[in-house]
């Protein structure tokens, strides 16, 4: 478990921020009164983030941030002096935010921060830029947010990065680039990536709104104008990485089957349409398998619907593991499932099928010591002829599956 470092000479909100952190996060949290207490948790334990007074009874000018920093550990201040020159001057250090003791609120604001390091962890963010100053400072900046940062000097180094990196989060451009500025940027991003796939943040010292505008029409999701302060940048990064995540939950919730989170019919049929327009000139050929589990309710009236469940979810690992990933897996219904293998010979359609077949018959699913349960499945597939519309090549798979249930069921039929 991590752990948070609290050093607050206030016992009373050191006490109120650690019940908080901890009720609402998992964290481990420790609490220093003073420097030297604080001195001696840094020695015993590694922190996630450290919350630092800077008014402390025995190091009352801040020296508490300078050596929590270099001890290579993340801070956020907290402090009651609202001078702005005091501010300015702690947010020139490398610090994650500078906080003001003010309130419930800004408790709230701490909670929300620390929950938001966390997740920013998952993200990786492509800085780019021509200037090493300008890249190394927004690198630091975003690291410090716990950020994966990758930074490159052109737009052509860039689109190369989206190719060979399929999980850029983030792509924040500076206007000024030699070959290709990051306006030109910006629209071949948008080629492939669509708002609620990948962020872009435009930044600029150009004086001109209409450039601006441009931006934001060419797909931009912000613009941040040079010079900005950490503050700013801060939080525009983060506001944007959060209305992705807010997109993506909606968008994966309506795409995804709420049992197993395999993608859901109407998901299904949306990409094939998309697919089948896509792959019409290119010739590419796919087979679509329709399957179930045998015997399927015998397990819910032997076991219960819970371990019904639990068997669909435990069948649909299986599947998701033993495809493509370019593959389509998705749940129709109750045990019902259905696969797309796209790019695909016909030759290749039943050993692909038979090996998931054999796959879900060896796979043993552990009730308890007692109750070990065994499945297997049927599977009725089709290859696509380019003549035939989605719904002939599902209904014909779907006949296979009628057909391999009436011959024994355990078995691939194919043609």
């Amino acid at each position: 478990m991590k752990r948070i470092l609290i050093v607050e000479d206030s016992k009373t909100l050191a006490k109120l921020l650690a019940k908080k952190i901890e009720s609402s996060l998992e964290y481990r949290v420790d609490v220093a009164y003073n420097f030297s207490e604080a001195k001696l948790f840094l020695k015993k334990y590694t922190y996630f983030v450290a919350l630092l007074d800077i008014n402390l009874p025995d190091a009352p000018n801040g020296e508490i941030v300078d050596y929590v920093l270099n001890k290579g550990i993340r801070a956020i201040v907290l402090s009651g002096n609202i001078d702005k020159n005091f501010r300015k001057k702690m947010l020139e250090k490398n610090i994650i935010d500078y906080v003001n003791k003010g309130g419930v609120n800004d408790i709230n604001y701490i909670i929300h921060t620390l929950s938001r390091l966390e997740k920013n962890q998952n993200h990786k963010v492509l800085v780019v830029d021509d200037s090493m100053v300008f890249r190394n400072q927004m690198k630091t900046m975003l690291e410090n947010l716990f950020y994966e940062v990758i930074t490159v000097a052109h737009g052509e180094e860039a689109l190369g990065m989206l190719n060979s990196h399929l999980n850029i989060s983030m792509v924040i451009t500076d206007y000024y680039m030699p070959v290709m500025n990051g306006l030109e940027l910006t629209n071949e991003i948008r080629k492939n990536y669509n708002k609620t796939e990948l962020c872009i943040i435009a930044i600029s010292s150009n004086n001109d709104e209409e450039i601006n505008a441009l931006f934001l029409k060419q797909g931009a999701n912000d613009y941040i104008k040079k010079p900005f302060s950490k503050e700013e940048f801060s939080c525009r990064i983060n506001n944007s990485i959060e209305a992705l995540e807010n997109i993506q939950f909606i968008t994966n919730h309506a795409n995804r089957d709420f049992l197993t989170g395999l993608y859901n019919r109407r998901y299904f049929f949306e990409n094939m349409n998309e697919y089948m327009q896509d792959i019409s000139t290119s010739g590419e050929k796919f087979a679509i398998a329709m399957l179930d589990i045998d015997f399927f309710k015998k397990i819910n009236d032997t076991y219960g619907h819970d371990v019904g469940d639990r068997v669909i979810i435990a069948i649909s690992e299986v599947l998701r593991a033993n495809t493509n990933y370019r593959d389509i897996v998705a749940r129709f219904g109750g045990e019902e499932f259905c696969i797309v293998l796209k790019n695909i010979n016909q030759y290749s359609v039943p050993e692909i099928l038979e090996g998931l077949r054999k796959e879900v018959e060896d796979f043993v699913f552990v009730l308890d010591e007692a109750n070990k349960i065994r499945f297997t499945i049927s599977i009725g597939a089709s290859y696509h002829d380019s003549s035939d519309t989605l719904e002939e090549t599902i209904n014909q798979a779907d006949m296979n599956l009628y057909n391999a249930k009436q011959s024994g069921r355990n078995q691939v039929n194919f043609g």
